[in-house]
């Protein structure tokens, strides 16, 4: 056979290659999205819920960035070249989802390129996108990483306070929710859970569900955390308990010498 005529790379991969795109749309990008939908919904209980949430989280300390591009970052890139690369048809999608309604067809490619253009906004406008001081100043000065892990209520709130940036978040993580609950569905057909009609419109209808729900959690977290902060008073007084939180865990010895030292920190032993 002519070189020319062999099959790409992707092509004859075809099999494994969507399989793993599915798989890592779910295990661990899927995964990761419901637990970061569910965290941040627990400030509709209070700004200690979600503070202790995140203490959980950032008590991996110098590990963090390790897992964080091992089972997040690295695994969502891998998604979103793949997504892109079946976007611009360099993989045949002949008979795949025979049953698939193009308008699903159609917004689960639309959403697939939302959410990934929101994720890399906000990992920036959130967190800056590296851990480097140099970098983190940088995003600062450009009003980006705004999300203090240890003031975890107040920074999140006051970043999200301005209605286009919430507009933004809502489009975004909408896209994420919906990305997620029908690539579910889409999943099962591709590794032939439900091949059938029937069995694909059972799926649906529990996929919906499932998108309903997290759709629910993730407006509950976005709004109650603009919501905790909303006046100035609010504010005073979430800053107040995070600050009381940050003491007790200095005194109990959780901080490193960093954290130990920061500039709220200072401030208050200079107005003493």
């Amino acid at each position: 056979m002519d070189q020319a005529q062999q099959p790409s790379f992707l092509a004859r991969n075809d099999f494994l290659i969507r399989r793993l795109h599915s798989l890592s749309g779910l295990i661990p990008v899927g995964a990761f999205m419901v637990l970061h939908l569910s965290t941040n919904a627990s400030v509709f209980v209070g700004e200690e819920t979600f503070q202790t949430n995140v203490d959980l989280i950032h008590r991996l300390g110098r590990l963090l960035p390790l897992v964080e591009w091992t089972f997040i970052f690295l695994p969502m890139i891998f998604h979103a070249v793949i997504g892109f690369v079946i976007i611009g048809g360099a993989m045949p999608n002949s008979n795949q989802y025979r049953y698939t309604s193009n308008r699903r067809y159609t917004w689960q490619r639309i959403t697939g390129m939302i959410a990934f253009a929101f994720i890399l906004w906000h990992v920036l406008h959130m967190h800056g996108g590296s851990h480097n001081p140099a970098w983190l100043e940088t995003m600062k000065n450009l009003d980006h990483a705004q999300f203090d892990p240890h003031r975890a209520t107040s920074t999140a709130g006051v970043a999200l306070q301005g209605p286009f940036v919430t507009i933004l978040y809502v489009i975004g993580v909408l896209s994420c929710v919906y990305h997620l609950a029908n690539g579910l569905w889409t999943m099962g057909i591709t590794w032939g859970v439900w091949t059938s009609e029937k069995a694909q419109e059972r799926a649906s209808k529990v996929c919906t569900a499932f998108g309903v729900l997290l759709a629910a959690i993730a407006m509950t977290g976005l709004f109650s955390m603009r919501a905790a902060v909303d006046t100035p008073e609010k504010l005073e007084a979430v800053k107040a308990t995070e600050e009381k939180m940050l003491d007790h865990r200095r005194e109990a010895g959780l901080m490193d010498e960093e954290h130990g030292s920061d500039e709220p920190e200072a401030e208050k032993e200079t107005e003493e």
